[in-house]
């Protein structure tokens, strides 16, 4: 370790890119359990698991042995290592690497640590200015907002008077230099060689924060209504990037550490996320006035795996909601994904706390949509479906985007659920005979297809029966892959059933019903695995019986259901003994009307 030096600040920077359980979990089988992961200890030999992560709070704790602590120590107990040692390896692990004691690097690390200090005056000094005659204006503002004197203090607002020169000429009184203020944010230089001036000016202040809390940018927003622009973020500076920061991000961490929330929430301005924590919801943060990227995604993914993206009701911010479906498709994984929570038109969460209270907006986020709600309701009500090519159309759209998936799992998972919506809307668009409507706002491109999202099922399970039937007779699934695959289901709990069945089919795994039961719940089918687990028990069906012969008749049934002509001719060249026509005439016409009441009964099963 000699010739490096850990800067201040580097391990808490380091400690906030690494997730412990994914950390430890290298070393230890974790498996979860709550908000924490268990496992058995890596320091004793023991049977049953007392050792505990919590990435919340970004510690381990072993009950079997005693030991406790963070990435660090885990690192060096496990390993044997110095602290130095320890933090030298993870900073190379995660890209990290320690700066070497040179003149150049010395000097860096000094002009950083200027920097720091000269935003943390800047935020004081823009603090005391609030308490001023000056601030005034400001403190209205504030209080009109729902903001007391002491939320001020907790989130450290302030006002940046309206002069030209106020900010520099009492920072470079604290004894910064004009270089140091102009690489801060805090001034800008103008052409030419005249004077600088302060960049932010008649302005509401909010300090903005690296990931352990030291401040390293600014936001501001206007006073006065006719100035421009309204919200007015710090440039890019050795500090701060404004597309790898979130505000609120480290007071966010430790408030969802506290919570039995599965993430953080993202709101779209730094009022919002005050709003939410002023009213007991802590886990709040906003990017800094851009759509979401993939290094604060990450930011988010780390704390917890399912952040809450929370936009205002109206055009722009379901726009914003859209634009962040195609940020997060490519970092999606088995446990970790992205919620909706979109208000209502023209209202933003700090209007609903304001307006409605707390517990309405909790309301609202626990009823977050999920991504792949958004994503289909965005394709759905791109344009209208009602010819083939554009029907064509939405299948391409969708595929699209779910190819942009990384993982495979959940490529393929997006996929059939994708498709599976896309049967079910084309049903419920022939069956109610409604015309297809441009989206709107909400996006409710057909008021019945809605209705039925919102109040569960409206529609008899048709094709239930048969399906759990193929389900528990493997061989119906196999022999019959293509009938199965032309069935029309309009409930998404028994297509989902169907396309697990083929799925596993077209991947050589065997079709048995606790396998495919688990692959539903894997894939956010729970409904649908809760209905093949809990049917009335069916009774085997042997191959070329009578029994599968009613059964693929009946099948046949549900596919000739629209458009089709349900008294034409079978095909039954799937059966041995062919048949004088008038004969198999008959006797398919004996099976078929046997076959529906087999299929009303099968349906029926589950309305009592």
């Amino acid at each position: 370790m000699s010739g490096v030096r850990i800067p201040e600040g580097f391990v808490d920077e380091l400690k906030a890119r690494i997730r412990p359980s994914d950390l430890i979990g290298r070393k230890v089988k974790l498996k979860k359990q709550g908000k924490e992961w268990v496992g058995l200890s890596p320091f004793t030999n023991e049977k049953t698991p007392s050792f505990y992560v919590n990435d919340q709070k970004q510690i381990y704790k072993c009950f079997s042995s005693g030991n406790g602590g963070d990435i660090i120590s885990f690192v060096m107990e496990t390993e044997r290592l110095s602290f130095l040692d320890a933090v030298e390896k993870l900073a190379e692990d995660y890209g990290m690497p320690l700066p070497k004691a040179t003149p150049e690097s010395q000097e860096a690390y000094d002009r950083r640590q200027r920097l720091l200090a000269a935003c943390e005056a800047a935020a004081s000094f823009f603090e005391a200015q609030l308490r001023t005659d000056l601030g005034r204006v400001a403190r209205e503002y504030l209080l009109n907002r729902g903001l007391p004197p002491e939320a001020w203090q907790r989130h450290r607002l302030g006002f940046a008077p309206d002069d030209w020169r106020a900010a520099l000429q009492h920072l470079t009184q604290k004894g910064f230099s004009k270089s140091e203020l102009t690489d801060a944010g805090l001034i800008v230089e103008r052409d030419g060689g005249a004077d600088p001036y302060d960049r932010f000016r008649g302005r509401v202040m909010f300090p903005i924060s690296d990931t352990r809390g030291a401040v390293i940018a600014f936001g501001g927003r206007a006073i006065l209504p006719d100035a421009k622009p309204k919200y007015l973020n710090s440039s890019d500076t050795p500090l701060f990037h404004k597309s790898n920061v979130l505000y609120r991000y480290k007071a966010a961490r430790e408030a969802f550490a506290d919570t039995t929330a599965n993430g953080l929430i993202v709101c779209e301005g730094y009022m919002d996320a005050i709003a939410l924590a002023e009213a007991g919801i802590g886990h709040a943060v906003a990017p800094l006035g851009t759509a979401l990227t993939e290094a604060q995604l990450s930011q988010l993914w780390r704390a917890g795996p399912e952040p809450v993206l929370c936009f205002d009701g109206d055009r722009a911010g379901l726009g914003a909601a859209y634009r962040s479906i195609e940020r997060a498709l490519p970092g999606l994984e088995p446990g970790r994904s992205v919620f909706f929570c979109l208000l209502e038109d023209g209202l933003d969460p700090d209007d609903v706390v304001q307006k409605y209270g707390a517990a309405a907006m909790r309301e609202r986020l626990d009823n977050a949509l999920p991504l792949i709600e958004v994503l289909w309701r965005r394709e759905r009500d791109l344009e209208p479906i009602d010819t083939p090519e554009r029907q064509a159309g939405l299948q391409e759209r969708l595929m699209r985007a779910a190819s942009a998936i990384k993982h495979p799992a959940v490529k393929s998972a997006y996929e059939i659920e994708l498709k599976s919506r896309m049967r079910e809307h084309l049903w419920a668009l022939r069956s109610s005979k409604s015309k297809p409507l441009r989206g709107g706002a909400r996006g409710h491109g057909n008021t019945a297809i809605d209705q039925r999202l919102r109040n569960g099922r409206t529609q008899p399970m048709r094709g239930q029966g048969n399906i759990i039937l193929a389900a528990r007779n493997p061989h119906l699934a196999e022999r019959f892959a293509e009938a199965l695959a032309l069935a029309d289901l309009p409930d998404p709990d028994v297509s989902a059933i169907r396309d697990a069945i083929l799925s596993h089919l077209e991947q050589g795994l065997p079709v048995d019903p606790d396998q495919l039961s688990t692959h539903l719940r894997d894939c956010g089918k729970s409904r649908a695995a809760e209905l093949l687990d809990n049917y009335p028990s069916t009774s085997l069906i042997a191959q070329g019986s009578s029994e599968e012969r009613d059964w693929l008749i009946a099948l046949e049934h549900y596919a000739r259901q629209e458009g089709h002509d349900v008294s034409g001719p079978i095909d039954e060249s799937a059966f041995s003994s062919p048949e004088d026509g008038l004969v198999r005439h008959r006797r398919v016409s004996e099976r078929r009307a046997k076959a529906v009441r087999l299929t009303e009964a099968l349906d029926g099963s589950d309305q009592t």
